[in-house]
């Protein structure tokens, strides 16, 4: 999330609201189609938030490199502001997860400014991931069957049963891979949007890619979000719209650990297996 960070006129912040419209999808993806599945959408539910439960596991077993960037957007569409970071995500002699910034230049921005929220999402919450534990926060909508380029996948639209503080949630739209039942797209927002005075926090929109890795899980590499947030004015603050687009990459996976078991339905699979091919991904915007 993002907080206004300029035209500050008086002590007090203006209450915020922002509006959710979806990111569009790119021209790789197919008609949806909106029949029954072949199996109960329930059990496709079970079967695919097991997956992305072992997915969480095994992601916590590699190193990567993260790339984050922040820009804002001008009225002719062009940056006037960016915060930028990129940050290895590696192992220390123990096996103790580890971050080292490489590249931090300084931020231009200053209509916003990079709230703790925004690297909490950007830490915890991009890309979203559903797993067995967390899918009873949830309510699920099974939408239809739909192609991403050459990845056949099945649609549901997925809410927060309730909010409760101070949790933050996914709200949208996921595609799961038929074969892998794994989530390969996100497309959503995270919820709710600070808007109390003093503490106003909004954020736009996402889209997350996901990839084949090793032949077996799909790991996000690249998150965009774009939109405008709305800092309405009062009490000395003046309004503004703020044209906010976000870039995530992932990228240089490697397997760290392979001593670690991983399970999924009460089975050791650490070393299960040949690796398959790798699936051509959904393909990205540039």
């Amino acid at each position: 999330m993002l907080a206004a960070g300029a035209l500050l006129l008086a002590p007090a912040i203006a209450q915020a609201q922002v509006s959710y419209t979806a990111m569009p999808l790119d021209s790789g993806f197919g008609p949806l189609d909106t029949s029954e599945p072949t199996i109960p959408p329930q059990q496709i539910i079970d079967q695919f938030t097991a997956k992305e439960s072992v997915f969480r596991q095994a992601m916590d077993n590699y190193t990567y490199e993260r790339s984050v960037k922040v820009e804002t957007l001008n009225d002719d569409n062009k940056v006037d502001g960016q915060y930028y970071e990129v940050t290895d995500i590696s192992f220390d002699p123990d096996g103790k997860r580890m971050e080292h910034v490489v590249l931090a230049p300084a931020s231009t921005l200053e209509r916003v400014q990079m709230s703790p929220a925004d690297f909490q999402d950007i830490e915890q919450r991009l890309p979203f991931v559903l797993t067995k534990e967390d899918v009873g926060q949830y309510d699920l909508h099974y939408v239809g069957r739909q192609k991403i380029d050459d990845v056949d996948t099945y649609v549901f639209d997925v809410a927060p049963k309730k909010i409760e503080k101070p949790h933050r949630y996914f709200q949208g739209r996921i595609w799961v891979d038929q074969h892998d039942l794994q989530i390969v797209v996100t497309d959503g927002k995270n919820v709710p949007d600070d808007t109390r005075k003093g503490h106003e926090d909004l954020s736009p929109p996402f889209v997350t890619y996901r990839e084949q890795i090793d032949g077996k899980y799909w790991f996000p590499v690249y998150t965009k979000g774009d939109g405008i947030l709305h800092f309405s004015g009062g009490h000395g603050y003046l309004s503004q719209d703020v044209h906010i687009r976000e870039t995530l990459k992932y990228t240089n996976y490697k397997h760290f650990n392979a001593s670690v078991r991983v399970l999924f339905q009460g089975q050791d699979i650490t070393n299960n297996g040949q690796q398959q091919p790798d699936q051509k991904p959904p393909q990205k915007p540039q």
